[in-house]
């Protein structure tokens, strides 16, 4: 089993799940969403977002993070703020010496519901299924879950894979001269 946080960056929510998986199933450990008070200025929220993931990352110890990678915005203002707590999630991560996995939002919804545009609901439901909880989780943190679930799944595509190609035996090599 391995411990993977998965982390959904907002400057005014940023959702987290943490899972133990043996990359086939899963089970939720903790989940919620990290919300610093609105009226805070903008580096005062940066402060208590990293210092929440600290907390976080202490207490339950997790062995990679999982977090959502960049995509296109149309308002120029958000995106800027949404890089800036991504940049205090990978900051936090790299302190704790934790590799760190980036997933686009279209492989995580490929990866957890099947369709790389489903919506937030749909995306709910199926961490709510996949890891067998009697609630929806919250936006942010069935967000955050999804992104960890991603991560599950594709590293233990990753290790079979690299457990495969470790087997094939190696081919002989093929000389290029023709024959006389």
């Amino acid at each position: 089993m391995k411990r993977l946080l998965g982390i959904d960056c907002g400057s005014n929510a940023t959702g987290y799940g943490v899972i133990d998986t043996d990359g086939r199933a899963s089970a939720m450990i903790a989940s919620g969403v990290i919300r610093p008070r609105s009226r805070s200025a903008f580096p005062e929220r940066l402060r208590y977002i990293s210092e929440s993931l600290r907390e976080l990352i202490h207490s339950f110890a997790p062995a990679e993070v999982a977090i959502e990678g960049v995509f296109h915005s149309v308002n120029a203002r958000s995106a800027l703020q949404l890089g800036h707590v991504r940049g205090v999630a990978l900051l936090v991560a790299a302190e704790s010496n934790l590799p760190v996995h980036e997933y686009s939002p279209l492989q995580i919804k490929s990866s957890v519901v099947g369709y790389g545009r489903a919506e937030k609901m749909q995306v709910q439901e199926m961490v709510k299924l996949l890891l067998r909880l009697d609630a929806l989780p919250p936006e942010d943190a069935a967000d955050a879950l999804a992104v960890a679930l991603c991560h599950a799944h594709h590293s233990l595509t990753l290790e079979k894979l690299s457990r495969s190609a470790s087997r094939v035996p190696a081919r002989p090599a093929r000389s290029l001269a023709t024959p006389a």
